[in-house]
């Protein structure tokens, strides 16, 4: 295939999307890294990292002509995509009634259309060897009350990456689901809602690099999931055998809701 090698990392501006970026400038063999978030003046910071490298590229992928965008050039350019990072997502914690329709479907259109529809753009520019990690969740594990969209969303990820690393084995490309609990990003603050219920209890907080770290290297191990932390793997293990109900009540009993109420 002719073209430069490149990667792409969507949310790129900070947290866990920052720390793929970082980790892959030091992967041999790449031309180009593209930083796609919505944050301009922090992709201005992230591009110093390697002046020379990076592109930035702030823009919403909720916004389908941003995606246009991205696919010319990727035609024009006749880029090999060694890796493609799905990080751009969002959350918000509260009741069914505690935002409002327009967050509600933005939520679904960044977290899940924006990430398949980069798939769909980008998997035509891979070859044997590329990888592909999307960002899913602890939450993907089963239902969550007081954020059900966020937490499906996840699943949606989880249950896509999975099955797309199948389809795409003859084709020597790897899918990798990341499968995180709580990070220290700048999700968490961003995802209170104030009111009465709500996520507001996170425990077991770890740092994005190290899930980063390992994701990296699950993929490169041919994983379709990259579950970090022994607490994460622990909920991984009971969410296969407890039925459904039993898990929302656990998590409700956690986070100090009883029947809904705080």
């Amino acid at each position: 295939m002719k073209g430069k090698n490149i990667a792409i990392i969507t949310g790129a501006s900070s947290g866990i999307g920052r720390e793929f970026l970082k980790l892959l400038l030091k992967e041999d063999g790449l031309d180009e890294l593209w930083a796609i978030g919505r944050d301009e003046q922090r992709l201005k910071e992230v591009k110093e990292d390697d002046r020379e490298r990076i592109r930035v590229f702030p823009m919403d992928l909720s916004e389908r002509k941003n995606l246009d965008i991205l696919d010319a050039l990727a035609e024009s350019e006749e880029v090999n995509v060694r890796w493609l990072v799905n990080c751009a997502g969002y959350a918000k914690f509260c009741d069914y009634g505690g935002i409002d329709r327009y967050t509600s479907v933005n939520m679904i259109d960044v977290n899940v259309s924006a990430l398949v529809a980069m798939c769909v753009i980008f998997i035509p520019h891979m070859q044997r060897g590329g990888h592909i990690l999307n960002m899913a969740s602890q939450a993907a594990f089963q239902p969550l009350p007081y954020q059900n969209i966020y937490s499906c969303t996840k699943a949606f990820v989880r249950n896509y990456t999975r099955a797309l690393n199948v389809e795409l084995k003859s084709k020597g490309v790897t899918a990798t689901a990341v499968c995180p609990g709580w990070m220290q990003t700048r999700l968490i603050e961003r995802a209170i809602v104030e009111g009465e219920k709500g996520t507001r209890v996170f425990p077991h907080i770890v740092y994005p690099d190290a899930v980063a770290k390992k994701a990296v290297k699950d993929a490169k191990k041919s994983k379709d999931q990259s579950i970090y932390s022994a607490y994460v793997n622990m909920s991984h293990a009971v969410a296969k055998f407890l039925p459904q109900k039993c898990m929302m009540g656990i998590w409700l009993r956690q986070q100090k809701l009883k029947d809904g109420k705080r």
